[in-house]
This record gives C-alpha cells, sequence and structure tokens, in this order.
C-alpha cells in the first residue's frame, strides 16, 4: 500500500529551505562548538567581536576590512540517522535533525540541539555567503556537509586550521577553500551508515534471541566493538587457561667487589641445580664489554601515544585525555589533538613557539636544551600535523595542567640533542655457563634533560681477569600469565590494526564498560562479555572478523581520496547483515538460551557489586544507589518500605566502592566523573574524621 502524503510529510527532514530574498548583509561563518566560535570571532575581528544571542545561543558579530562577519555555532552533530522501521535488518535510514528523533515513543522536542538549528537558521536568512569552520577531520566535516546541504541548502566555502590561535585562524580566513571536502564528507557518512547498519541491526538481532529466552538486557555490538571484546576475551581465556609452572633463577657473588652475576637462562627442572651448586669455590674468568649507544628523542605526539603516555605517567584514562586535549584545543594552547601524524611541519612556527613558550621560566629552562634546528619526526602523515604547544598559557585544572606540560616537554624535546649513554656488560665464564650482570651510564642526557624518561643508572666497575665464585644462590620463581590490557594498550592494539578512528576508538572502549562486557582497570572479560563472544564465534564469526572491520576501514579511506563509490560499501554492508540476519532468526532461542547463561551470572554479580553495605539501621537489607525521578542519587536502603534508611552522596556521577574502610567502619566511596580526578569520600554523616574535616575548612 501507497504511503499516504500526510505520512510523508512526517519525515521530511528540513521543513522549509533558508529564504534567499533577503541575503547579501554578511558573511556567516559556522563553527562545530561554542568555545571555537568565540576563539574565531576574537581572532578575525579588526576591534573586539560583538557577543549576541538568539533565544540563549551565543553568536558573534564583528568586522573585517569593512567586511561585516557573524560566526554561530554547532554543538557537535546537529543531526542523526534514524529509520521508522522497527525489528530488523533495516536499511531505509535517514539523516534527521536530532531533535525531531522520536526516541522510546515520543519526540525529544527539548533536545539542546534545536536552539543551535534554529539559530544557524535565523542567521542564515541575511547572509551573503557561507564558511565552514568545523574541525577538519571526519566527523568535522560530515557535521559541516549535513549542516550545508540540510539547513543551508547551498555551497559553502571550507576554513581549514590546525590550531584556534590568531595567525592560524587569519590564515585559515584569507586562504578559505572554495568548498568542502565532499571525499572527507561521504567518507564519513558512509562509516556513520555503516556503524548505524552493524550497531542497530546486530544489537537488535541479540536482543531479540535474548527475548526469546525470556530475559531483556541492552546489549550493543557492532564493526569495532565486536572485535575489541574479542582480543579481551581471548586474552581472558589465554589466562585462566594458564598454568603455573616452578622455574629456578641462579646467581653466583664472585670475590671481586662482591659482585653478584645472574644466569641468563630460567632453569626448569629442579634436578639441574645441582651442577650449578658445583661451580662454588671454581676459579672463572671475568670480561668488561662496554658499548656507547645513542638514544634519539621520541617522535612528536600523536593521538594514540598521547593517550598511551598520561596513561602511563598519570593514569588518565583514553577518553579523559581526549577530552582534557579537546580542552586545550579549543583554548587555543595546544593544536588539533586528533591526528595520527608523527610530524612538525616548519609551516608552525617553531621559533614563535618557542619565544611565548620562553615566557614561562620553567619552560625557558627546558629551552635552554633545544640544539636541533628542525625536530625529530616520524613518517606517519595526516590533515593536521602532530600535537604541539600553540605558546599560549590560560588557567588550567590539575589534569589539564600535567597533560599540557606533557606536551610541552614531549615537543621541546623533539629539538634537543640525543642522549648519550654506556652500556656495559660483565661477564663471568666457567665451564659451559656464562654469568653476567649489567650497569647503564648517562654520559650526555641530551632530551632527557626534558621529556620524563626514567633511565635507571647501575654503576659497575670493570672486572677482568680470574675472579673466584664465593657463593651461588637459587630463586625459586613461577611462570606469569599474560598480563590484561589496560584502556592505553588496548587503544594501541586497536590503532596498530587499523580498527575505529583516532576519536571513537575510546568510546568504544567505554561502551564495553557501559555495557558490562569488561571490568576493572586492568581489563578483565565479565561472564557475559565472554559469552556473548563465545556465542558470535560459534554461531556468526563474521561479527567479530577484524579483516571484515578492516576491509570497510580501507573502503572508507578510498572513498575519501575519490578512488571507491560509496554505495558498493554500503550496499556490500547490506548484503552481509541481511544474511546474519537471516542466521540470527533461524537460531534465535539457540542463541539466546547461550546468552542467557551469561545474563544471569553478570546480573547476579551487578546485584552485588551495587550492595555498599548492610543496612546500619534495619540489619536486613543493603545500602544501594538509588535515584530520584529526576535524576538525583542517594544511598538508599533495599528492603524499602519496610526500612527507610537514606544516605546523602554526590548527587551526579558514578559511585563506586574504593575497597578500603574509613576509620568509622563504614566504606570509603569514590565519585567518578568524566575528565576529572576521581573523588574519594566517606559518607557516614556522624564520622569523626568528616566533621574534623568540615569543621576545620
Amino acid at each position: 500500500m501507497a504511503r499516504k502524503p500526510k505520512k510523508k510529510e512526517k519525515t521530511e527532514i528540513i521543513e522549509k529551505a533558508v529564504p534567499n530574498a533577503e541575503k547579501g548583509e554578511y558573511i556567516l561563518i559556522i563553527s562545530e562548538k561554542p568555545q571555537a566560535a568565540m576563539k574565531i570571532a576574537e581572532a578575525l575581528a579588526d576591534k573586539s567581536p560583538e557577543k549576541k544571542n538568539i533565544n540563549g545561543i551565543p553568536y558573534y558579530e564583528l568586522s573585517r576590512d569593512g567586511k561585516k562577519i557573524i560566526v554561530a555555532c554547532a554543538v557537535g552533530h546537529l543531526f542523526s540517522l534514524t529509520s521508522e522501521e522497527k525489528g530488523f535488518p533495516i536499511f531505509n535510514v535517514q539523516w534527521m535533525p536530532s531533535f525531531k528523533i522520536v526516541r522510546r515513543g515520543k519526540a525529544k522536542s527539548k533536545d539542546f540541539t534545536k536552539k543551535y538549528y534554529s539559530a544557524i537558521y535565523e542567521l542564515a536568512k541575511k547572509a551573503s555567503s557561507f564558511i565552514i569552520a568545523t574541525d577538519y577531520d571526519i566527523e568535522g566535516e560530515l557535521i559541516g556537509y549535513n549542516i550545508a546541504r540540510f539547513i543551508l541548502k547551498q555551497e559553502a566555502k571550507r576554513m581549514k586550521f590546525s590550531t584556534l590561535t590568531k595567525p592560524d585562524v587569519e590564515e585559515a580566513y584569507e586562504k578559505v577553500m572554495p568548498a568542502i571536502n565532499y571525499g572527507l564528507a561521504k567518507s564519513g557518512e558512509t562509516r556513520h551508515i555503516l556503524d548505524w547498519y552493524y550497531g542497530i541491526n546486530l544489537s537488535r538481532a541479540l536482543m531479540h534471541s535474548l527475548g526469546k529466552a525470556g530475559a531483556f538486557r541492552i546489549i550493543s555490538i557492532g564493526r569495532v566493538q565486536g572485535p575489541a571484546l574479542a582480543f579481551v576475551v581471548n586474552k581472558e581465556k589465554q589466562i585462566q587457561a594458564f598454568k603455573p609452572t616452578p622455574y629456578w633463577q641462579v646467581f653466583i657473588i664472585i670475590d671481586k667487589n662482591n659482585l653478584e652475576l645472574k644466569y641468563p637462562k630460567n632453569v626448569e627442572k629442579k634436578t639441574e641445580l645441582d651442577k650449578f651448586q658445583a661451580l662454588k669455590g671454581k676459579t672463572a674468568l671475568a670480561i668488561t664489554e662496554k658499548k656507547k649507544d645513542s638514544l634519539m628523542p621520541f617522535w612528536p605526539f600523536d593521538l594514540t601515544t598521547l593517550q598511551v603516555e598520561a596513561y602511563r605517567l598519570f593514569g588518565i584514562s583514553p577518553s579523559q585525555l581526549l577530552q582534557i586535549a579537546q580542552n586545550l584545543y579549543l583554548g587555543g594552547l595546544i593544536s588539533y589533538p586528533r591526528t595520527s601524524s608523527q610530524k612538525l611541519p616548519a609551516s608552525i612556527g617553531y621559533k614563535k613557539i618557542f619565544s611565548k613558550l620562553g615566557e614561562n621560566i620553567e619552560y625557558k629552562k627546558l629551552l635552554d636544551f633545544a640544539e636541533r634546528k628542525n625536530p625529530v619526526e616520524g613518517n606517519k602523515e595526516d590533515a593536521h600535523p602532530a600535537i604541539f604547544p600553540t605558546g599560549e598559557f590560560g588557567k588550567l585544572n590539575e589534569y589539564e595542567k600535567k597533560v599540557y606540560d606533557l606536551i610541552v616537554c614531549r615537543f621541546i624535546s623533539c629539538f634537543c640533542g640525543n642522549a648519550e649513554i654506556e652500556n656495559k656488560t660483565i661477564k663471568v665464564k666457567i665451564d659451559d655457563f656464562v654469568f653476567e650482570t649489567k650497569g647503564l651510564k648517562i654520559l650526555e642526557k641530551g632530551w632527557l634533560n626534558v621529556y620524563p624518561l626514567k633511565l635507571s643508572e647501575k654503576e659497575l666497575e670493570d672486572v677482568e681477569g680470574k675472579v673466584k665464585i664465593v657463593n651461588v644462590d637459587f630463586e625459586e620463581k613461577m611462570t606469569q600469565p599474560p598480563k590484561r590490557y589496560s584502556q592505553a594498550s588496548l587503544i594501541s592494539e586497536l590503532t596498530k590494526r587499523n580498527l575505529g578512528t583516532k576519536g571513537t576508538r575510546a568510546m568504544v572502549i567505554d561502551t564495553l564498560y557501559n555495557r558490562g562486557y569488561i571490568k576493572e582497570k586492568n581489563i578483565e572479560a565479565t561472564p557475559f562479555g565472554i559469552q556473548l563472544i563465545d556465542t558470535l564465534k560459534k554461531e556468526s564469526p563474521i561479527i567479530v572478523d577484524e579483516k571484515l572491520t578492516r576491509h570497510f576501514e580501507k573502503q572508507i579511506e578510498q572513498i575519501e581520496s575519490g578512488k571507491y563509490d560509496p554505495q558498493k560499501t554500503i550496499q556490500e554492508a547490506k548484503d552481509i547483515i541481511s544474511k546474519i540476519s537471516a542466521e540470527f532468526r533461524a537460531k534465535a532461542e539457540k542463541i539466546g538460551t547461550e546468552l542467557l547463561e551469561g545474563h544471569l551470572t553478570l546480573k547476579a554479580q551487578e546485584k552485588e557489586e551495587a550492595r555498599i553495605m548492610g543496612c546500619p539501621v534495619c540489619k536486613k537489607g543493603f545500602l544501594v544507589v538509588r535515584r530520584s525521578k529526576i535524576g538525583k542519587q542517594f544511598l538508599a536502603c533495599d528492603a524499602y518500605p519496610e526500612c527507610k534508611t537514606t544516605f546523602s552522596i554526590p548527587q551526579y556521577g558514578l559511585i563506586k566502592k574504593a575497597d578500603k574502610q574509613c576509620e568509622c567502619g563504614f566504606p570509603r566511596l569514590l565519585l567518578i566523573k568524566k575528565g576529572r580526578r576521581p573523588w574519594e569520600f566517606c559518607f557516614n554523616p556522624n564520622c569523626p574524621t568528616r566533621q574534623q574535616k568540615e569543621e576545620s575548612s
């Protein structure tokens, strides 16, 4: 049956185009975020820009070279993919303003993006021309592309910059590109469509199967989620299957300097230790080997290496780092962080940045070690250079300051001389055995004066000629299982395998946590995560096949360069998902039964972990986190309504037990908020320690 016209009108993306009658008063520049709009306006204005607003949404009016310019902003994606169809598989998707999308039975009419959408629409009415100034990457280009085709409904020019400093923004304006990068925009759109096809259809298929077993849980899987979870599960199974075995390390002590040396191989049989014990009292031959090495500075930061280093040094998660780096970029303090480049082109102005950094006393001291004319670089290139400081300064919180200092130190170190070290190895030979010990001496620190890399020096005096073995020692140890992934090492693994994008890998890991597939800082697969991967590998292995994901990634890269047709990629994805969906429908009950076991185990664990402590009042129930009707959280006894005990806690943020008790006997809790340091506290209002702190503050 054909659709009625009225039904069709409801799915129109844009109700009306921007009218053309009154255009011609100013140039309209559209940025990706409000803070970026402010920085662009400040950079381009002959005088200070005038801040105005439409329904509370800010925009900036300014004059440059006699031309009137208005800088408006989006707030990330104003449009999302959606479909009115239910079930799976579905492929009839379209872009809609985010605030119009129906969710859980009603349109999100109060969606905050509506005001930004409306502000751009109103400001566009009298504009003579348009310039897109969103972030120059796959997401930013798609944001600008959607604004141009759905709100403006006409061509727009393109500003490209890597920092929000005045010189870079001015140059981007003066050298404005005639149009957006359609290859980049189309690749971004293709990626979104593929992710939507996979995420919606496969997640619905899994939830449908679990429903057949009589249970409900939000389950998601995607092109990158599947392989990423499979990596963690494979590692978990290796750990579970690991059986530790004993081995022995052998040491000798010689009469020269009472020096201890180690046999470099592990001894796996205890019976072999006797032949080492027989060496005691014998004479051996010692030699000293020296080798000078030159250590070059590390390459400048790309996003992945910055995430890894921030985690190693400060324990900052990849998603927290991304938020911190974005704040530093929007503040004009660093270059665009979502980059895979390892290069610092001369066009960024090394001397200019050094001059500005030199205004800080601590940085000025570090600059004394910058002796290279050109920086050390890697081979990777991107649309943006490697991450570098602009030389600007601003008010920073504790973690922003740590990350900014790290970026500054890495940048300066790229211009420093090599570190010169001397590696020394002392070997003692006796019979068929060679024992050794190693020392290290830093001859010239070079870039180590600047960057926080610790090399442990160990001074050794040279030993040559005959020595006597005065003692033999043995140390029994057990073999260790493989190390679990950290968030940083999992990011590195995904990067190495070309899965996901610079900006989405951290989000994928967050989703795995949120879905209950993984847990803990050293990432551990939960029973449900393991069961999900086991089921998918058995029933539909293509879902977790990293080769397929990488196959599509290569096609998306080719779409960006204009070498591949997006429709071919989309059709291929449709064919694959249709086949998977048919398999799921045929095996729905079987798959659901398999998933049910992991679901019930995880549900029991979640219930146990949600219990903060036994209720101190009724002694029967447990204190758990509850939320009020307006979303504010508190602790309450789960024996309600028999027991109405409650405790106040911070109203927003993730609450977890800190695995330690307060002096008052109550468990201490952690408040975790994105981009902030976890806060540990006691929730007992009668805690003596808490009362002392409140009185002294």
